[in-house]
């Protein structure tokens, strides 16, 4: 029989949508004064796997993501996700959002996203907050699935994911 056991502790991160940077910078203001100080930052990269955010965002979009270096427990997932939707709500200009905030958690052997759209292979959280795995580490790499976003699949997110381990990987040490 299994015995009921605490999670482990995970990484919070946030993937961003945008635009305008300063829409970011603002966002990462109210992130931080929430759940602490930033442990890295990705460079920016240019986003163009869809044209889903464009009637919001606009054109040129970019993509960062955001490790944070206060664990957390993973069930706070749900909290998470539903303040990351009001910073969005914040910034809206004509019903039309600025940014996209997708907070997620990483443990040693899997991402999880954090989202409000139910699919086949999502899990429902609570709340009105869905959950997926979206990538597992498995052979010194992270594995997508069919299911898993486009841009999640290549090779520099998943350099960033495995940058972003390695830090776990030495704050779960010490």
């Amino acid at each position: 029989m299994g015995r009921i056991a605490p999670p482990e502790r995970v990484m919070l991160f946030a993937g961003f949508l945008f635009n305008d940077t300063s829409i970011l910078e603002k966002s990462l203001e109210l992130l931080t004064k929430l759940y602490g100080d930033i442990l890295f930052k990705s460079q920016q990269i240019n986003w163009n796997y869809s044209e889903y955010y464009n009637n919001e965002l606009g054109k040129n979009i970019l993509r960062q993501f955001v490790f944070f270096k206060n664990l957390i427990d993973p069930a706070n997932i749900v909290d998470i996700k539903i303040q990351t939707n009001k910073f969005e709500e914040m910034f809206l200009d004509n019903n039309r959002r600025r940014i996209n905030i997708d907070p997620g958690y990483m443990s040693l052997a899997k991402i999880v996203l954090a989202t409000t759209k139910n699919y086949s292979h999502r899990i429902y959280l609570g709340r009105g907050i869905y959950a997926e795995v979206t990538l597992i580490y498995k052979n010194n790499t992270f594995i997508p699935f069919f299911y898993t976003y486009k841009d999640y699949r290549g090779k520099e997110y998943i350099d960033i994911f495995l940058k972003a381990r390695n830090e776990l990987k030495n704050i779960l040490k010490n």
